[in-house]
């Protein structure tokens, strides 16, 4: 083999390696340009985002604002080393984590501010700013890249591993609470079952009234996350109806899940499409002190999806999470109902049920909903972390289904 043919051979294995490392990169960073369907169909059918409905035909504009309203978290680029990794962006792993600061933001957006709250892209508005600052890429920040992260370590992931829909619903559980500010109750429903005594064991608390003796029941706002496994390898079709009723709902704070190797939140529907937000866009960290000048408004721009995306219900990854917030006990009780006609197992359509529903706990089970023992014995705690290690049949998790393959 003479130079010539030497350098060629080499040249093309050059040329093979940049080609590989373009594809790599084109699939870690995915940008939302690059999704299966854009925007809107002119369409009969409703649109459904987190609980309103629309019309493409008379409502586009609203439909539109609604969207771009919702918190759009993407990987980021640039922002100080996560614990003692080498880690300064979460491109590539991070898209579960994005989707779980996503599902909180929305709620402390509508806890705060209201469902109809609409971004203004030149208004100053503090109390979303407030909001926003909680989720920066920094180690204060209370729902960052970098707490979140860092706490998966206890259930078992290292910073840079992928999260499953249960392990990130298992670790906003944990920092939701110490957020004194909302004062959520993060409520993680096992193995599909939703016990409604302890859930309002867990929101009722009892406070003393002003200028009084007296003492009065006072519901702590819930978010309520019900992991799910639809399927094997795909969503079974029976399903389909039941999963787009969760976007009807008026407590509906989307679903977190993806589709296969690809963690997305999803935050409505039309016909047999769902809509989602998706964080494989990495961009430049940037902090938001006040919006006061050119360079915070586009810090805020780069918060808000200005484009919607939308994907075949079929085409989800079966392994997803259902989340909602009650407000009130009442949003609570309703929610329940709606849950019992819609996904729970009726006889008219038995193998349509998503989750079961029940007053009190099964007498099968040896912990509560909270990770803890019962007072039999001897009130000794297990975290859900070791459950999660040692039960798989209670917590559905597969973690495995978002990673690069």
């Amino acid at each position: 083999m003479d130079w010539k043919q030497i350098i060629q051979k080499h040249s093309r294995k050059i040329l093979n390696r940049i080609s590989m490392d373009l594809m790599l990169e084109a699939y870690l960073t995915h940008e939302s340009s690059l999704m299966d369907v854009e925007d809107l169909p002119q369409t009969v059918e409703p649109v459904w985002i987190l609980g309103k409905k629309y019309s493409t035909i008379i409502d586009l504009q609203q439909i539109r604002s609604d969207v771009q309203s919702r918190l759009w978290f993407t990987y980021r680029k640039g922002f100080i080393q996560i614990g003692n990794s080498n880690f300064t962006s979460d491109r590539g792993w991070g898209c579960m984590l994005r989707c779980g600061q996503m599902v909180i933001g929305q709620a402390l957006i509508f806890l705060h501010l209201g469902r109809d709250w609409r971004w203004d892209p030149d208004k100053r508005d503090l109390d979303y700013l407030k909001i926003l600052r909680m989720f920066e890429d920094k180690r204060s920040a209370p729902y960052s890249i970098h707490q979140i992260a860092l706490m998966g370590v206890s259930y078992g992931k290292q910073v840079g591993e992928w999260f499953g829909p249960n392990t990130i619903a298992q670790v906003l559980k944990k920092l939701a609470a110490m957020d004194e500010l909302s004062s959520l109750v993060f409520h993680v429903a096992l193995d599909n079952t939703l016990v409604i005594n302890e859930v309002k064991k867990l929101c009722t608390v009892m406070e003393q009234t002003p200028k009084s003796n007296s003492c009065k029941k006072v519901w702590k706002p819930l978010v309520l996350v019900i992991p799910l496994r639809l399927g094997i390898s795909a969503i079974n079709p029976a399903y389909v109806q039941g999963v787009k009723m969760c976007f009807t709902f008026p407590q509906s704070l989307g679903v977190i899940g993806g589709r296969p190797n690809h963690a997305l939140y999803f935050i409505g529907f039309v016909g047999n499409d769902v809509i989602f937000l998706d964080p494989h866009t990495t961009q430049q960290i940037g902090m938001l002190p006040n919006k006061d000048i050119e360079t915070e408004h586009k810090i805020d721009n780069s918060y808000h999806c200005q484009q919607i995306n939308r994907l075949p219900i079929l085409n989800m990854d079966p392994s997803l999470a259902a989340c909602f917030l009650c407000q009130t006990e009442d949003d609570f009780n309703s929610l329940c109902q709606e849950l019992k006609i819609h996904l729970v197992q009726s006889d008219q359509a038995p193998s349509q049920s998503l989750i079961t529903i029940c007053d009190d706990r099964p007498s099968n089970w040896t912990l509560d909903s909270t990770g803890n023992l019962s007072a039999s014995s001897d009130n000794m705690a297990v975290s859900l972390s070791d459950l999660e290690l040692n039960d798989k049949k209670m917590l559905t998790d597969s973690d495995d289904d978002f990673e690069l393959l």
